[in-house]
């Protein structure tokens, strides 16, 4: 008798059609169909994953440079002023300390100012 991979076969289609359900017209019903539908979605989701990093980052500088502007020094000197002084804190922890901890970041910044002079 023909050995089969019936089992195997039938278990990466129910994935598959897990996978798309939800998904509108023949892509979470036909399974030429939803294969091609889910590799789609995986790429745009791999995709999303890295804009949503280079999002957030966008917003903590423009965060940081706020808030830095308000206490008289551009994000780029705050920056360059940090680097001198050798204080390491990347930007989600500036950004962070600028909203929920106005008096440190000031404290931050003339450390920064200092170190420009």
């Amino acid at each position: 008798m023909r050995s089969s991979n019936a089992v195997a076969r039938h278990k990466a289609k129910k994935k598959t059609m897990k996978k798309v359900r939800g998904f509108y017209g023949a892509r979470h019903k036909v399974l030429r169909v939803a294969y091609i539908a889910e590799k789609r979605a995986e790429q745009h989701a791999y995709i999303g994953r890295k804009l949503k990093k280079r999002d957030m980052r966008k917003l903590w500088i423009t965060r940081i440079n706020i808030a830095s502007r308000a206490n008289g020094l551009s994000y780029s000197r705050l920056i360059a002023g940090l680097n001198k002084a050798d204080i390491r804190l990347d930007r989600k922890q500036l950004s962070e300390m600028a909203i929920h901890e106005p008096e440190a970041f000031t404290q931050v910044v003339e450390q920064a100012k200092a170190a420009l002079a």
